[in-house]
C-alpha cells in the first residue's frame, strides 16, 4: 500500500483532513497547502511548534521591523495592556466565528483585520469610510468583529454614561492584531498558524463556540485570560 497522494512511499501517518494515512513526505510538502489541515491536528500543531522556534532562533521573539504592517505607526505595550479587555473580546470573536466556520484561514482574518484597520483609521480622522472585504468569508468576519465593538461601546456607555473607546485607538489595536498575525502565521495559503496561536491564549468557553456572550454587563468581553500572554511584536 502506497501514500494515495504521491502514490510511492509508504503512508505512515494519518491525515485527519483527508480522512486516511498518508506519508511523511506528504504531509511536510502539502500541508495547509493543497491539504486543509484541521486545528488539532498532531502533526500540525507540532509543526507550527517548530516553525515558531526557528522563527525565534532567527529573529528573537519579536517580527523584524522591515515586516511590520503599518511601519509608521507606533505604540507602547502599556497601550496594548490597557486596552486588553478589546484585544481578548476581538481574539474571542474570531474563535467564535471560526468555530461556525472551519474553512476559515489566517490569511481571511488577515483581510478583514487589514479593512477594519483602515475603516478606523480614517474614522480617527474624523472621515467615515469603510470597505468591507469583497469575499465572503472575510467580509462576514469583518461585520462580526464590527458587531463586537459595537456592543462593547454600548454595554461601556450604559455602565459609566458614555463610551472612552476612540477609533483612533481601535484602529492602533487592530495594528496590534496584524502583527500579531504576520508573526505567527506562515506562507502557506491554507495557513492556521494564527489561529492555533490566538486557540492557545484565549479558550473558548462552550457557550462562546455558538456565538454567545462576547460581551458582558460591565462592557467587559466575556473571555480574558487572567493576565496578558502574548510578547508584543
Amino acid at each position: 500500500m502506497s501514500c494515495p497522494i504521491c502514490g510511492k512511499r509508504p503512508p505512515k501517518r494519518y491525515c485527519p483532513a483527508m480522512g486516511e494515512k498518508i506519508c511523511a513526505v506528504c504531509c511536510g510538502r502539502e500541508r495547509e497547502v493543497t491539504i486543509d489541515c484541521p486545528l488539532d491536528c498532531s502533526y500540525l500543531i507540532a509543526a507550527h511548534r517548530y516553525e515558531r522556534e526557528q522563527r525565534e532562533a532567527e529573529h528573537g521573539k519579536s517580527l523584524p521591523p522591515e515586516q511590520y504592517p503599518y511601519k509608521d505607526v507606533e505604540f507602547s505595550v502599556d497601550f496594548v495592556y490597557q486596552h486588553w479587555p478589546i484585544v481578548a473580546g476581538i481574539a474571542t470573536a474570531i474563535l467564535t466565528f471560526q468555530s461556525q466556520h472551519r474553512d476559515l484561514h489566517d490569511s481571511e482574518i488577515f483581510t478583514a483585520t487589514e479593512r477594519l484597520a483602515e475603516t478606523y483609521r480614517t474614522l480617527g480622522t474624523g472621515i467615515y469610510y469603510e470597505r468591507p472585504p469583497e469575499a465572503l468569508l472575510p467580509a462576514a468576519l469583518y461585520s462580526e468583529i464590527q458587531r463586537f465593538l459595537q456592543e462593547f461601546r454600548k454595554a461601556e456607555a450604559a455602565q459609566t454614561g458614555f463610551s472612552s473607546l476612540k477609533d483612533s485607538e481601535i484602529f492602533q489595536l487592530f495594528v496590534f492584531l496584524l502583527r500579531m498575525n504576520k508573526a505567527e502565521s506562515n506562507s502557506r495559503p491554507r495557513s492556521r498558524a494564527f489561529l492555533e496561536f490566538l486557540r492557545a491564549r484565549f479558550p473558548l468557553r462552550a457557550s462562546q463556540g455558538s456565538g454567545a456572550g462576547l460581551v458582558s454587563a460591565s462592557g467587559e468581553p466575556a473571555a480574558q485570560p487572567d493576565s496578558p500572554r502574548i510578547i508584543i511584536p
